[in-house]
């Protein structure tokens, strides 16, 4: 819970309001950009939401804060069923965030041949239940060491399958299948392991329908610049590794969504992303 003797100074007035114990992981600015800014390292209301729409996205913001920092004065009531939050083409946003992931973003795939979690959320019995409801989860996909969170609860729960790269594996030992080398893995037809070292020498990309694009730290949409970024200053293993990678995810892939671990998500036309993830690589390298 949002704790109202920790209310940062910042907030505009009003019924909702972040403490200060937010880590300014930026899960809640990319639910309600609107209404939820960042100022001088940390997430505050910088509007008051007047919409039962706007009403819904500040709980989705909530509801996904790894640190529980945003809440209402007094108290409300929180809303059920609000997570897994459908996104589009059975493509879900988990939120309740965990801390142990900074904040990291985990989707959950609803297929008839197997429903699948990327990266992973904190361990609640608010997604458990939905995922069960949902079919259950078949395989979870790791991105790389720093997104694993509660992966080995939500496996254990129903029986999955664990994907990570061999060169990240140490972070989730309880793993039951390595990615290894550098070339393309097909989990099963129509979702691909990519590899794209660089945030870190185990960093993986996960294809599904040559739609979308779960990118872990890899890759992002600019909420500011509206194109593809990569976390330049959270690049912990090689830039040049890391411009390597986006190259040759340019050169071989096609994808239309891009959905982050950290960082905002967008769907483009497929030559509208090549083009901007061509010009990403171009920038990082300097030309």
């Amino acid at each position: 819970m949002a704790r109202i003797e920790e209310r940062h100074p910042a907030n505009v007035d009003g019924a909702w309001f972040v403490d200060t114990r937010c880590i300014d992981c930026d899960a809640c600015r990319q639910l309600a950009p609107d209404l939820i800014a960042r100022v001088d390292r940390t997430s505050v209301v910088t509007r008051q939401p007047t919409t039962p729409e706007e009403e819904d996205r500040m709980w989705l913001g909530a509801l996904a804060c790894p640190t529980r920092s945003i809440g209402t004065a007094p108290p409300r009531p929180e809303p059920r069923g609000i997570y897994p939050h459908h996104l589009e083409d059975g493509v879900h946003y988990c939120g309740f965030n965990s801390p142990d992931s900074f904040g990291a973003n985990a989707f959950f795939v609803v297929r008839p041949e197997g429903n699948v979690l990327i990266d992973a959320p904190r361990w609640t019995r608010k997604l458990a239940e939905p995922f069960e409801e949902a079919g259950g989860i078949a395989h979870v996909l790791l991105t790389h060491r720093d997104d694993v969170a509660d992966a080995d609860r939500y496996a254990e729960t129903f029986g999955a399958r664990v994907w990570i790269h061999e060169h990240d594996a140490s972070a989730a030992p309880f793993a039951t299948d390595l990615l290894r080398g550098a070339d393309p893995t097909e989990i099963r037809p129509d979702l691909v392991a990519i590899p794209v070292p660089g945030h870190t020498r185990g960093s993986v990309m996960f294809l599904l329908e040559d739609t979308h694009l779960f990118t872990g730290d890899s890759l992002y949409w600019g909420r500011s610049s509206q194109t593809l970024q990569y976390h330049r200053s959270a690049t912990w293993y090689s830039h040049e590794v890391q411009a390597d990678s986006l190259e040759r995810l340019a050169d071989e892939h096609r994808f239309e969504y891009v959905l982050a671990g950290h960082g905002d998500r967008a769907r483009r036309p497929a030559d509208e992303m090549h083009d901007r993830l061509a010009d990403l690589v171009r920038r990082m390298r300097g030309a």
